[in-house]
Formats: C-alpha cells, sequence, structure tokens
C-alpha cells in the first residue's frame, strides 16, 4: 500500500473536493459550492485537509476553530479507500491543528442516520451529546 499524504486543501482543490463529496461524503449542505469552500479556504487556509493516495483524494475533513470551539465537518473517505486508516489519519492531523490553536475539546456534525459514521466517530473516541440539540436557520433561500 503506498503512502498517505496529508496537506491542506488549495484553491485549485476546490472543484476536486466538491466533486468528491458527491461520491463519498454523506448527504449534502447549502455550503456545498465552490463560492462556500472558496471563502473557506480563503479565510483559514488549513481548515479544508485532504488525504491523498497515489495523487488521487482519498479522503477529507474540515477543521474549523472559531477561537472557543473545534468543529469537525466533512470526514469522508472514498468508498474505495475506507477502512484503511484514512479517516484516523485525517482525525489526527485535525486534532494536532486544534491542540496547536489551543483547542481543548472538538465536535462532529454527524447526521442522525448515518450508521456507518456513528461506528467510525465512537472509534476515534467520539461520544454523542445527548444533552444538546442542533438548531438551525437557514440565511439564504
Amino acid at each position: 500500500m503506498t503512502e498517505l499524504r496529508i496537506r491542506a486543501a488549495t484553491p485549485e482543490d476546490l472543484d476536486t473536493v466538491l466533486a468528491f463529496w458527491k461520491v463519498a461524503a454523506e448527504g449534502t449542505s447549502i455550503s456545498d459550492d465552490r463560492s462556500g469552500v472558496e471563502r473557506l479556504v480563503a479565510r483559514d487556509p488549513e481548515a479544508l485537509i485532504l488525504a491523498e493516495r497515489d495523487g488521487e483524494l482519498a479522503g477529507t475533513v474540515i477543521a474549523g476553530f472559531d477561537g472557543w470551539r473545534c468543529h469537525l465537518y466533512r470526514l469522508a473517505v472514498h468508498p474505495d479507500h475506507r477502512r484503511q486508516g484514512i479517516a484516523s489519519a485525517l482525525l489526527a492531523a485535525a486534532e494536532e491543528r486544534f491542540v496547536r490553536l489551543g483547542g481543548r475539546r472538538a465536535d462532529a456534525m454527524v447526521l442522525t442516520r448515518n450508521e456507518t459514521a456513528h461506528r467510525a466517530w465512537g472509534a476515534a473516541g467520539y461520544a454523542p451529546e445527548e444533552k444538546w440539540r442542533r438548531w438551525v436557520k437557514p440565511l439564504t433561500d
């Protein structure tokens, strides 16, 4: 097996990332468009972390830090590369980033129906926080 390369995304990667999410990510987000991801990378160039194998995108995670809390989004691994340690490597990179920035606790947004993700997050040491509920209001149509 070839070595896994973990790195921050660049603006040149964004079309590839968006296409990747259509194959590898569960569900879609209101921010899954070029302008949304461009804003993310422009505001925080280290937030979108990529895993590559043989020059091909194999996984992603967004490790957002607002100065107070550490948030994880879009942990996705290509179906052909799952169960090979890619998600673990991405989470390790994200957690190292958070510690470097002074973060104290990471949280992840995980779809309720995504049982496969629940098992993966649990194996990585994360647990559901049942006393909180996410409240959402779209700001655009």
